[in-house]
């Protein structure tokens, strides 16, 4: 009985050993399959942190390359507009214009046909030009007082010393002389004058209308026209060197005192109320001509003796500023 005891003791021990050595050989494996398991994680991670590293390195140095033909296209459009730039100073025609003291003075001693000038306040307050810029404004000349950083706008930088001027194609001569002109050479001058025309080409080709039907003269406005610059002279095809014109600072005083001196003053206008082909005043006439848009002020239309319109036929109903002109000299010349 003792013996049988024991074997059975014993059986239970060896039992119990063998569940205790695979209860503790199971979980080291399985923590060892866990460590594998992190580890190659892990290693999986590292790599994949390298492999991300080595990436953005190779898309950084990629970015790098891909930036150097955007700046290097950056460059050529910036190189491109800088041209183009150059390429607009290029055409504007700087040809009758005059900058700089020194310059501007002695073409303002030497009496040249000036068209317009532009300054900053220090030089028209100066000694040195302030009689000379009063003068050529009473003579109908614009001059006008702007900014340094303007006029280095209008001179596209130039080294300006805050004066410049246009040259004009022709000298004008005072309301005065034109006045004593057009009656010395005419028992009834017509005058034109113009009312808020700023396209030169309109203005050029009045001109020329003007000069062909033997007006005498052409009365421009300071301001709110076109002066008689290189492209008024071109269109006018040389009907500028034989007609005589006068600047004014105002048109309306301008008419006052052509009307004391006998002269008619008609305004061409859609809105008048007598035709042109039934005028028939004989005297020494001002033919105003206003511009396409706006027609004559409504000042200068109080200062008309008479409104005259085209009559028109067709659907149209307005006509260009120079063709309205060409025809009511026309009908005013041939009576």
């Amino acid at each position: 009985m003792k013996k049988s005891t024991k074997n059975n003791f014993s059986e239970k021990n060896s039992k119990q050993n063998k569940r205790n050595s695979n209860s503790q050989f199971y979980p080291n494996h399985i923590n060892s399959s866990k460590k594998n398991n992190r580890s190659q994680i892990n290693s999986t991670k590292n790599n994949n942190y390298k492999n991300l590293n080595k990436n953005d390195e190779n898309n950084t140095f990629s970015s790098l390359k891909r930036r150097k033909p955007i700046s290097k296209s950056n460059g050529e459009f910036s190189k491109k507009n800088s041209d183009v730039h150059q390429e607009f100073i290029n055409k504007k025609n700087f040809d009758d214009w005059i900058w700089g003291k020194h310059s501007v003075y002695e073409a303002l001693i030497s009496e040249r046909a000036i068209n317009r000038i532009w300054c900053t306040s220090e030089i028209f307050s100066s000694e040195k030009f302030y009689i000379l810029l009063k003068d050529f404004k009473s003579k109908g000349v614009l001059i006008e007082e702007v900014s340094w950083n303007r006029l280095s706008q209008l001179t596209y930088g130039a080294s300006h010393q805050g004066v410049a001027l246009q040259l004009a194609c022709s000298k004008a001569i005072s309301l005065e002389k034109l006045i004593d002109f057009s009656k010395n050479n005419c028992a009834n001058p017509i005058i034109l004058a113009l009312d808020g025309i700023t396209d030169p080409h309109n203005v050029g080709a009045i001109i020329r209308s003007a000069e062909a039907f033997d007006c005498k003269g052409i009365i421009i406005p300071q301001r709110r026209s076109a002066g008689l610059t290189g492209t008024v002279a071109k269109v006018a095809a040389g009907a500028l060197e034989h007609l005589q014109v006068s600047r004014v600072v105002n048109l309306n005083r301008a008419l006052d005192e052509l009307k004391k001196n006998g002269f008619l003053v008609v305004g061409l206008s859609g809105d008048g109320q007598l035709s042109i082909s039934n005028f028939l005043e004989k005297s020494p006439l001002v033919v105003i001509v206003g511009s396409e848009d706006k027609g004559i002020s409504l000042l200068t239309q109080k200062k008309c003796d008479f409104l005259l319109r085209i009559p028109l036929k067709g659907k149209t109903s307005s006509l260009n500023a120079s063709v309205a002109a060409a025809i009511s000299l026309f009908h005013l010349t041939c009576k």
